[in-house]
């Protein structure tokens, strides 16, 4: 089981607030009675070349993102940098427990897949079924045998999921749900790209030709999402696509706590800072900074994963699987 990644401070941590009281059991200092951050609120780290950013923003209560970086090497010994960000359903029971173990599950997913030579949108594929599996894991929990599926699967933890893996020429991108990947090169006279298109009520009616997409986004529905990791989704569709860009850039790899104040893509190669590729991490924390700026409603968390094309005539060392 994921720990519960809200968990307050040890007990008996000084208090950041006043400096001198001690922690309490119930994460309270003793002293001045302040309530102390609790793990998740905000979280930083670096992984090789590629940086995150999570941050519980300026309305929520705790934060129910979580995201998982690593760095692999692949069968012919090229590195491969690994991202992964999912967005637990505040609808839903436990979404931060969802969150926690769906990013943990397709990490370790793809770290087993990827030296062993299968092909990175294969392997994104499998870890998206794999971090599934991990979310329902979760809606058995404290549920007895006997207990009627349909109970078991209402309000069961849930959580949107986008996967970024950058290697050998190739940059493949996977999710489920409206959580989002962009593509911002270092050149901004060239246009970036959304990778990934949502499960939303909004996207849904565009793609019908029912609403344009300034309709469909202005509507009380528009977020509603239409799929994403948990015992309640009925059909697990995974999307998977793979790029081979030919200048270098980034991947941003977000929630919508960023994207809700960076939407297009122009608007978010504007946010995104012009050295991002050199400085992922500090891009990662201006890119927050921008979304808390914004009016932080929603948890927010980004990851930036810097891709360079191999040299000229080496090309990708994958085809299509």
């Amino acid at each position: 089981r994921a720990t519960p990644a809200g968990a307050p401070p040890a007990p008996g941590a000084v208090c950041v607030a006043c400096r001198a009281g001690r922690v309490d059991t119930d994460g309270y200092c003793e002293r001045c009675g302040h309530a102390q951050p609790r793990e998740r609120d905000h979280v930083e780290q670096e992984s090789g070349a590629v940086a995150a950013v999570s941050d519980r923003g300026l309305r929520h209560h705790r934060n129910e993102d979580a995201f998982a970086l690593s760095t692999a090497t692949v069968a012919d010994g090229a590195p491969a940098a690994v991202a992964v960000v999912c967005d637990g359903v505040s609808s839903a029971a436990r979404p931060d427990e969802a969150s926690a173990a769906a990013s943990a599950a397709a990490n370790e997913s793809l770290l087993a897949a990827l030296p062993r030579g299968t092909h990175p949108q294969q392997a994104m594929h499998d870890a998206i079924v794999t971090a599934a599996h991990a979310v329902n894991a979760l809606a058995t929990e404290g549920h007895g045998a006997q207990e009627h599926d349909s109970q078991r699967r209402r309000n069961a933890p849930a959580c949107t999921f986008v996967g970024a893996v950058a290697t050998g020429g190739l940059l493949v991108i996977g999710w489920v749900g409206d959580s989002r990947a962009y593509w911002v090169p270092d050149d901004r006279a060239t246009p970036g790209a959304r990778l990934t298109e949502d499960d939303s009520w909004a996207a849904q009616m565009v793609a019908a030709g029912l609403m344009n997409e300034a309709q469909a986004y202005a509507d009380e529905r528009a977020h509603a999402i239409t799929g994403w990791l948990g015992a309640d989704s009925y059909e697990l569709e995974p999307h998977t696509a793979s790029f081979e860009p030919e200048q270098p850039g980034v991947v941003i790899v977000c929630t919508d706590g960023l994207w809700n104040y960076a939407e297009s893509v122009r608007e978010m190669a504007r946010a995104v800072p012009a050295d991002a590729a050199q400085r992922p991490l500090h891009a990662a924390q201006v890119l927050v900074g921008h979304a808390l700026d914004g009016g932080g409603h929603d948890n927010v968390t980004v990851a930036v994963v810097p891709f360079a094309p191999p040299p000229a005539g080496a090309g990708s060392a994958y085809t299509a699987p």
